[in-house]
């Protein structure tokens, strides 16, 4: 919130939801609304008339589990003349379902995570020497790293599914592991601005530590992969490196929690969705940023008095 502030034109204004008065971004914004959970019939209602009052020009999402809705109910929207900063539902479908992406990716030819859904098909790529362990698994459709872990042996792995059969086994990859935020152009829905960085430190929901990095290769490697895709603003790119190979992982359809990054480096999406709204095409940005630029990221507070307080 306080990188759009920044960077937003004079006039504009930040209109926030949350389920809780307590969500601290909320009170960076201009004007609150406190709104039901997502899974509830009205949301979506509520959604577009908060945003007929307050005359919205686009609408975005931090959240994993809201990037369906919007993407699902993206004609609503447009009807209004509101942008939709969300995939287009084919593609959100594909990043909510990390198997699904698996098997969209190998069938398109872009080099990624091995993946198996069920403890008998693991198993059976273990036993034929594909993989052997440990073995990574995590949940089919989960986010922000819940319940991602090392697996170490078979009982191990017949426990995890047991216990919870939706999860996916992935090859341990033990290599370089790697970011990039990507800006896809609403008009174009080319790729026009990507900043790679190394994951220096992660934690849970992702890299508090990281240092901006280039290269040709993975830029040409993230413009090739996104062309199977119908991606709407800004998305983020989890990957690995290695033996000369990138190997893409997953792709988060919103603003990465590490964008600040690339911001802080110049790297600046809100001018270019500000562009967009214009009925602009952006011109590509891609590598306009320098190398070796560190992030280190801390927790900050809200201070709020009772008098401050959403009501």
């Amino acid at each position: 919130m306080k990188d759009f502030r920044l960077s937003m034109e004079k006039g504009s204004k930040i209109v926030g939801t949350d389920n809780s008065k307590y969500a601290p971004a909320l009170y960076l914004t201009d004007v609150q609304y406190i709104v039901p959970l997502i899974n509830d019939s009205k949301y979506v209602d509520i959604l577009i008339e908060i945003c007929k009052k307050e005359k919205i020009d686009v609408v975005t999402t931090f959240i994993d589990p809201e990037i369906m809705l919007l993407a699902d109910n993206r004609n609503r929207f447009k009807e209004l003349g509101i942008e939709v900063l969300a995939p287009y539902s084919d593609t959100a479908k594909l990043c909510f379902d990390k198997y699904e992406m698996f098997k969209y990716l190998s069938s398109n030819n872009i080099p990624t995570v091995r993946t198996w859904g069920t403890f008998d098909d693991t198993m059976i790529a273990v036993n034929a020497g594909e993989i052997s362990f440990p073995v990574f698994v995590k949940p089919r459709t989960g986010s922000g790293s819940v319940g991602a872990r090392k697996i170490y042996n078979e009982d191990e792995l017949r426990i995890a599914f047991e216990q919870d059969s939706t999860i996916i086994a992935q090859e341990l990859m033990d290599c370089e592991d790697l970011d990039a935020d990507v800006y896809v152009d609403t008009i174009t829905h080319e790729p026009v601005a990507i900043f790679s960085k190394k994951k220096i430190a992660t934690t849970i929901g992702g890299a508090n530590k990281t240092i901006s990095f280039k290269d040709e290769k993975l830029f040409d490697f993230i413009k090739n992969a996104l062309k199977h895709f119908k991606f709407n603003g800004p998305i983020d790119i989890d990957f690995f490196y290695r033996d000369g190979q990138y190997y893409l992982s997953e792709i988060n359809p919103r603003f990465g929690g590490a964008y600040l990054h690339a911001y802080g480096s110049g790297v600046d999406f809100i001018r270019l969705i500000e562009n967009n709204l214009k009925g602009n095409a952006n011109k590509s940005i891609i590598g306009e940023y320098q190398e070796g630029i560190v992030m280190m990221m801390y927790d900050s507070v809200v201070i709020c008095k009772p008098d401050e307080m959403i009501q």
